[in-house]
């Protein structure tokens, strides 16, 4: 059986006796590989060599950091395939879709790239006689990020580019469920020529966890997963004097106009709620029909549901693969049963799906379910999993309502013809970050992701500018250089410009 060791200091490290735990193939329901589960020590350690490549990486060049990652970019694209079958072999997605998170990480590296603009700093002359003022942006120190399941690439991919290429090093703690992408990455990063101890992978529970929390040599701590965990993992390392980005979950709405293409909406209707499974913080998972287009939305999204194709994540022609673990096959069943037992129509039953040649496999079918309320659990709890609940309103400002209610905030989308609903729907809706007929509004590397309400908590989104920001502080610098016979008169007033 294949053990997944540490990587730290620019090398594996097996564990030092803390235990394993088991990673499954859960297209078979197999186990595949063991992974280390470090603690203190193991943290402690990653620690100690990311302090030590700190000093030196601190002070490299703006040219060496990006010659850094304009190799590591590349070798993303050499890799890809290799990488993808890796996810998609401990995660169950399908190669194309991993293929597809590798790409919107590849994409953070090259935004920064552009480190050189990124960090540029400003400069005012003459402020007072004969003085100036610049100021410009420097690193932490050793950062951590701890990083779900369901996008073992690309979440680690938003952190650890910007952390490094601003002068930081960083400390990855993965998920345990699908560890490997996360010590490939820290392969090609060595390859690209990154200095030993800069990226550090630590495996493991909350054991490892807590360490990072705790641990004074860390200065910052990013987080994506559950709203209970980012705001434990908010209040641990705040109490710590930590910086911490934390991102949470999710209730993604989709509303559907009658004057809307309910072919094309249904189409990535269908596509946002059961790619990767449903296994996304950006996953439709409620599609809030309005007036006239309730009936028509529904029919259409039941035929689509019932043509989407699951399988193994490697087999061709599979649009969906199955869940992570048998226990998030058995919740998102469960939950199906529990829509039924409160009332919600189960237009679509993906319970009891077997595979062919699959049968231990973690696969459940897609469900969609209609006549759902906001009352019911099937749309009050993330159910991460391929459930589209259909909500029926009358109105555009009634969808509205809902969505502002809702105590999630991450993503939500619009499928309309008119320009005057998007406007208004758009400045209204409480949620951060919108798609107008764009139905998993994901931004681009150059804008920042994250969430309102409890999709984030604290104020610190991540990738972009405000990952920039994050893992950097300003120092501002006052300047006079008078002349040797100048006389400048010293105060014991407060200094005024003049």
């Amino acid at each position: 059986m294949h053990t997944i060791p540490h990587w730290i200091n620019g090398s594996p490290l097996p564990g030092t006796g803390t235990g394993t735990a088991p990673v499954f193939n859960p297209a078979t329901g197999a186990e595949q590989a063991r992974v280390v589960l470090g603690g203190a020590a193991e943290v402690d350690a990653a620690v100690r060599a990311a302090s030590a490549a700190f000093e030196t990486w601190q002070d490299s060049s703006l040219s060496q950091r990006t010659q850094v990652m304009f190799a590591f970019r590349q070798l993303l694209v050499d890799h890809e395939e290799e990488l993808a079958r890796i996810i998609s072999a401990e995660h169950g997605k399908t190669v194309d879709d991993a293929r597809g998170e590798i790409t919107r990480g590849r994409e953070v590296v090259e935004y920064v790239c552009g480190l050189g603009d990124v960090l540029k700093g400003s400069f005012s002359d003459q402020v007072s006689r004969g003085v100036d003022v610049h100021d410009f942006r420097q690193p932490l120190g050793v950062v951590a990020g701890i990083t779900p399941f369901n996008f073992p690439a690309m979440v680690p991919l938003w952190m650890h580019p910007v952390a490094i290429a601003t002068g930081n090093t960083f400390i990855l703690k993965p998920s345990e469920r699908d560890p490997s992408a996360a010590n490939f990455v820290a392969r090609l990063y060595r390859q690209a020529g990154l200095p030993d101890g800069v990226f550090n992978v630590v495996h493991g529970g909350k054991d490892a966890v807590d360490a990072i929390l705790a641990h004074p040599g860390i200065e910052a701590v990013s987080f994506v997963g559950s709203t209970p965990i980012a705001k434990y993992v908010h209040e641990q390392a705040t109490s710590y004097g930590k910086r911490v980005q934390a991102l949470g979950g999710a209730k993604n709405h989709a509303v559907v106009l009658p004057d809307a293409d309910l072919e094309f909406a249904a189409d990535h209707l269908t596509a946002g709620a059961y790619g990767s499974a449903g296994e996304r913080c950006m996953a439709v998972s409620v599609a809030v029909a309005v007036g006239d287009a309730a009936d028509a939305l529904a029919a259409v999204l039941a035929r689509k549901a019932n043509e989407v194709r699951v399988g193994p994540g490697d087999a061709p022609g599979t649009d969906m693969g199955p869940l992570v673990t048998r226990a998030a096959r058995e919740r998102v069943e469960n939950a199906v049963g529990t829509a039924a037992a409160q009332g919600a129509t189960v237009v679509v039953d993906g319970r009891g799906l077997k595979v062919e040649g699959h049968e231990e496999g973690f696969f459940t079918g897609p469900s969609l379910l209609d006549h759902v309320t906001t009352e019911m659990d099937a749309y009050r709890e993330e159910l991460f999993g391929p459930v589209l609940a259909i909500v029926r309103v009358d109105t555009l400002d009634e969808a509205i309502d809902v969505i502002n209610a809702n105590p999630y905030g991450n993503g939500t989308a619009l499928f309309t013809a008119s320009g005057e609903a998007a406007r208004r729907f758009q400045r209204r809706v409480k949620v951060g970050m919108i798609g107008i007929n764009v139905p998993v509004p994901v931004p681009m590397s150059y804008y920042s992701f994250g969430g309102w309400k409890d999709s984030l908590v604290g104020d610190s989104p991540v990738h972009g500018p405000e990952g920039v920001r994050f893992y950097t502080r300003p120092k501002v610098v006052t300047t006079r250089w008078p002349r040797p016979a100048q006389q400048v008169t010293a105060g014991f007033t407060f200094p005024t410009s003049s």
